[in-house]
């Protein structure tokens, strides 16, 4: 559809009184009872109260908050907004075309000019790119937003005439035609064609995009496929915050990842395939040492498997996460899902740095996996979590 160009003045206002107010909202800390394999350099902040849906107030002076949204049904999906003081980012936009509005009125929020200075569209699955590959009677992201660099996948398995991809291909042309700047991401490691590997989003905030085996060569399954962005955030102490994304991407894709790039520890994970069986392999985790990992599913859901254990977030993946830390967190919850009932789990987590501490505020509620009722009910607590 044709663009619609955005001005949010009212949202700017009411930017502007909230992180006023924003110094009336106390906050409690908790310093997370991780195994003794590893101990946290600071301590996590968590508010006194969940969100209950309203706009975190904290993040208007953050230095960058992320944003792992639920998508407003019962299927597993992945939509990360990234906010800075000077851009904002988006990773995705699944899990189904009718998540658009769910996504739009949480970005609202936060996006007070009508612009994405980046978008990131990982791989060609509907649960990644559903939101960026509408019809042309219904309204995308792109049409939503103007956005000024879309970075995407290199290679896809997807066909041409696919209905799903081939609206994605005339919603991106759409874009770039309104002036978007558009790279794919072996463009970017490569740095040709005014792609750049890094991006400066921030003082002290570069967004990176890590290379990948499956750039350049074919692979067995999509996920592979997957674009993958470190975020980094460099103090004046020289000491700094990393944040990792890795869509979907599975095993071999994650054992060349870790041969590829010289990745560090990170404070923040976005669990692999939602937390798959397939991803978030000890490979990856040994290099990477989680400190806190969002899981982006429904989790429980039957979407892919009727084997509980490979729902997600599944028992292997729990048990390959444990020796690394405590701090995990779900979305959102499929209560019954052939009879389409669901609910947040965590609902949208929010993360975000200020004085040098990560801060973490989930919509619902700020309990760990391992201490909920699903936990408890469904899955085997692994013994890192039994000290």
């Amino acid at each position: 559809m044709a663009k619609k160009r955005k001005t949010n003045w009212i949202l700017c206002l009411f930017a502007l009184f909230i992180g006023a107010a924003g110094g009336f909202f106390g906050l409690t800390y908790f310093t997370l009872p991780l195994t003794d394999e590893l101990a946290l350099s600071e301590e996590i902040y968590f508010s006194n109260d969940p969100a209950n849906g309203e706009v975190v107030t904290d993040v208007f002076d953050a230095d960058i908050s992320i944003h792992f949204l639920e998508l407003g049904n019962k299927f597993s999906g992945d939509c990360t907004y990234i906010k800075t003081k000077e851009a904002d980012i988006l990773i995705d936009c699944g899990s189904k075309t009718n998540s658009i509005s769910t996504v739009s009125s949480y970005l609202d929020k936060y996006v007070t000019d009508g612009t994405l200075e980046y978008v990131i569209v990982t791989h060609a699955h509907q649960d990644h790119y559903a939101g960026f590959a509408t019809s042309e009677k219904v309204d995308s992201i792109f049409d939503l937003y103007d956005c000024e660099v879309i970075i995407d996948f290199a290679r896809t398995n997807q066909k041409e005439s696919a209905a799903t991809y081939s609206n994605y291909k005339r919603e991106l042309q759409d874009e770039i035609d309104a002036g978007a700047l558009h790279y794919t991401a072996l463009q970017c490691v490569e740095e040709s064609d005014g792609a750049k590997s890094s991006y400066e989003i921030g003082d002290g905030i570069t967004l990176n995009i890590l290379d990948s085996y499956f750039y350049r060569n074919n692979a067995s399954t999509e996920n592979d496929y997957s674009v993958c962005t470190l975020i980094t955030q460099t103090f004046e102490s020289g000491e700094s915050k990393n944040f990792l994304f890795t869509g979907d991407l599975e095993s071999d894709g994650e054992a060349e990842l870790v041969k590829l790039n010289n990745l560090p520890n990170v404070d923040l994970f976005k669990a692999g395939h939602h937390g798959s069986y397939t991803s978030s392999t000890e490979t990856l985790l040994s290099v990477i040492k989680p400190k806190v990992v969002c899981v982006c599913c429904c989790a429980g859901g039957s979407e892919y498997t009727d084997n509980s254990a490979n729902q997600f977030p599944s028992q292997d993946f729990i048990n390959r996460i444990a020796p690394y830390t405590t701090a995990v967190f779900v979305t959102s919850l499929a209560v019954d899902y052939e009879n389409n009932i669901f609910t947040s789990f965590n609902g949208d987590i929010v993360c975000f740095v200020k004085d040098e501490e990560l801060d973490i505020r989930c919509s619902n509620n700020n309990t760990f996996l391992k201490d909920t009722d699903w936990f408890k009910q469904n899955r085997e607590c692994p013994s890192a979590w039994k000290t």
